[in-house]
């Protein structure tokens, strides 16, 4: 179970950093998928950045390999996308990527960041 868990850690790890490298390179189709369009573009590449230090701030533990730290990074890193549900929520944008992709995310986070914690 810990070793799925952290597959899946690392998973999360790269999907956030190429999530960030889009938001780089296709700001503004990347922010409409988010599920608030924008067309600042200095917004959306501080965007990008925030994705990809989120993603790399776990690779350490990742790679170490202390199971603990990884899942108490990834518990700590649990407010980006629960905060990103919220803005999207509070910018009328659609509830299905506020809870289908914000909030699903969130909850993936927090199942993984126990089982690591915990086992």
């Amino acid at each position: 179970m810990v070793t799925i868990a952290t597959w899946i850690a690392g998973l999360i790890a790269i999907g956030i950093i190429l999530i960030g490298i889009r938001f780089l390179l296709q700001p503004v189709a990347s922010a409409e998928g988010f599920g608030v369009p924008v067309s600042m573009n200095a917004y959306l590449t501080v965007k990008g950045v925030r994705d990809i230090t989120a993603g790399l701030v776990v690779l350490p533990a990742l790679v170490a390999g202390d199971q603990r730290m990884l899942g108490w990074l990834i518990l700590a890193s649990v407010f980006a996308p629960l905060g990103d549900m919220v803005v999207v929520l509070r910018n009328g944008g659609p509830r299905a990527v506020a809870f289908g992709v914000h909030g699903l995310t969130a909850a993936v986070m927090v199942v993984i960041a126990a089982i690591l914690i915990l086992m």
